[in-house]
């Protein structure tokens, strides 16, 4: 199992900053779902915004999420 999300913090240009419960740090481009479904609600920054970390995952406002293994596997490492 992959390590699963700690904390979420939204950055400029539909990125998140995210940090595992391994204690890396990546980021993840949610650009690519933002054409999908329920994800271009997203496209409003102030839902984008909105995310929190919940159950290992992030979620945002209408229950719209990701798959935690997404998540880690599509990311790369942050050079904070």
């Amino acid at each position: 199992m992959n390590p699963r999300v700690k904390y979420v913090q939204p950055e400029p240009d539909y990125l998140l900053l995210l940090t595992f419960n391994n204690g890396e740090q990546k980021l993840f481009d949610v650009k690519p779902y933002l054409l999908k479904g329920v994800f271009t609600a997203l496209w409003d920054n102030n839902i984008f915004r909105q995310v929190k970390p919940f159950n290992g995952s992030v979620l945002w406002p209408g229950d719209v999420d990701l798959c935690p293994d997404t998540l880690y596997e599509d990311s790369i490492i942050a050079t904070v």
